[in-house]
């Protein structure tokens, strides 16, 4: 991108919970922040309250982040594109599910983004510009996308606090059926029983505990934003959804037959790997950089990151120094000291050139 960071761009479509907390964020960092909803009092209260400044889509904008419902991001996306010719434009969006919007946005200046991030607070009203701290945004890069593109997005998610993770649109649609979709749809199904049984036993939800209300906090979230989702997903979410019956089914099996050793065994090895989620935030000594000589051809670049997602690399930051025209470049890749050598091999394995800063 070659504006100056105190002249940069951005444009907003969607002003709910997630693309009101992206403007107030890049806002916080410099940015000049336009937005748009199909909701006019909702850009009405935006412009109030200084979330953007505008509501025009200029050409000279730098980003573009479609936060709507899933189900009409790739039309924005395409006619955002086909509007704007400036090359350096990058356009993302912020969709729980990735894969059905790549396969038809096809212009290398697009790369499909998912932030892991949420609130139980609704809209516009519940957008805080910090909502991304040490939060992980998934980005899905193809064949198509450009390397600029990549670094670009990658830089200013960085820049916004977020760990930025690189899979393909197919991976994460899968993984995030078990990883998102799925826990809402537990959470709304045990808030809706234990309703249910309130309507007799009212004091039911005088005895509900942390644990009831921390497995059922994401279902105060905004329910209008699901079904699109779920439905762009179903094929993950059902298969998701079978494999938890038959855990359920096995439960429910082990406790008419008096299987303790069944019980137990599954408490222990879901305590187990729940203290294995990954949380550790890296400090900058705590980084090792990595030169990777990488050719001008497509596709170069999401072979990189799928590698590093395949050995659960997170890529903490990245650059991109071009060679002479036509002959390709270097990354400059950050990642945890402790996995530097294991991915550099791997990267080699697969033909990449390596060097270790």
């Amino acid at each position: 991108m070659t504006t100056s960071p105190n002249s940069r761009r951005a444009h907003v479509v969607g002003l709910g919970l997630i693309g009101a907390s992206i403007a107030l964020a890049l806002r916080d960092h410099g940015w000049s922040v336009t937005g748009s909803d199909s909701d006019d009092t909702i850009v009405a209260s935006a412009l109030e309250r200084a979330v953007i400044t505008g509501t025009a889509l200029t050409p000279e904008v730098d980003l573009v982040v479609v936060a709507t419902p899933a189900g009409v991001v790739a039309k924005i996306a395409i006619d955002v594109l086909a509007k704007l010719a400036n090359p350096d434009l990058v356009v993302t969006d912020v969709a729980g599910v990735k894969g059905s919007i790549v396969s038809l946005v096809r212009d290398e200046r697009f790369l499909g983004g998912h932030p892991m991030a949420g609130s139980e607070l609704r809209g516009l009203s519940g957008a805080r510009a910090d909502l991304f701290q040490e939060t992980t945004w998934v980005l899905t890069p193809t064949d198509r996308t450009s390397p600029t593109t990549y670094s670009t997005l990658h830089g200013i998610l960085r820049e916004i606090g977020a760990n930025v993770v690189a899979i393909s649109a197919d991976d994460h649609d899968r993984l995030v059926a078990i990883a998102s979709h799925v826990p809402h749809l537990l959470a709304g199904s045990l808030m809706n029983e234990a309703s249910r049984v309130a309507e007799q036993d009212a004091v039911l939800l005088q005895l509900a505990a942390g644990g009831f209300r921390d497995m059922t906090r994401i279902a105060a979230g905004d329910p209008g934003i699901w079904p699109d989702i779920l439905f762009e997903n179903r094929d993950a979410v059902v298969q998701s959804l079978e494999a938890l019956e038959g855990r359920l089914r096995t439960l429910r099996e082990a406790l008419l037959e008096d299987e303790r050793d069944v019980i137990l065994e599954s408490l222990l090895s879901a305590a187990s790997a729940r203290r294995q989620l990954p949380g550790r935030a890296l400090r900058t000594e705590d980084l090792a950089y990595l030169r990777v000589k990488v050719s001008d051809e497509p596709g170069v670049l999401a072979r990189v990151t799928r590698s590093a997602s395949d050995l659960s690399v997170n890529i903490y930051d990245i650059e991109i120094a071009h060679g002479i025209e036509g002959t390709g470049g270097t990354l400059l890749l950050a990642v945890d000291a402790q996995q530097y050598q294991m991915f550099g091999e791997a990267l080699s394995a697969l033909g990449f050139q390596v060097a270790h800063e």
